[in-house]
């Protein structure tokens, strides 16, 4: 199940996920972005609280890709909220982050109030915790073809 967090309004959207993933979960939230998105001129930031997750059904991951890769320009930021080890957190959000091509930086639940200033100004504060989770560059930044010529 997803529920929309009480403190999203444009330009910055936030889901905690709860249980396990579905694939109608996805949907009922790329609905809500979507509307959003449409409205908005600028990119906007995405806050995903896994706190209470219990994993996600391949259908799940799939629908996520398919809406991520929907918004790559739309999604400027995205920040992960999770009590587990960062770097666990990093292997299963990183394809994700990597279509989306947007900053994503991981916070604890003690640290919410950062991931939303983050995800809300695109500004670190000074006392902020930062966990690069991926730096938003793009899968094929600096990709040089090995096989030029020949």
């Amino acid at each position: 199940m997803i529920e929309r967090l009480n403190q999203t309004h444009v330009p910055a959207f936030g889901f905690k996920i709860i249980g396990k993933l579905a694939a109608a979960d996805i949907e009922q939230m790329c609905t809500a972005i979507d509307e959003a998105v449409r409205s908005h001129q600028k990119p906007i930031g995405l806050l995903l609280d896994f706190t209470q997750a219990h994993g996600a059904a391949w259908t799940a991951r799939w629908e996520e890709m398919r809406f991520l890769q929907r918004h790559t320009d739309r999604i400027a930021r995205l920040a992960i909220v999770s009590d587990d080890d960062w770097q666990e957190i990093a292997q299963m959000v990183l394809v994700a982050a990597a279509v989306l091509q947007g900053e994503t930086l991981y916070f604890t639940s003690s640290e919410l109030h950062h991931a939303w200033h983050w995800v809300k100004l695109f500004k670190r504060e000074e006392q902020m915790p930062v966990r690069v989770m991926y730096p938003g560059t793009g899968l094929f930044r600096d990709y040089t073809p090995e096989y030029m010529g020949v």
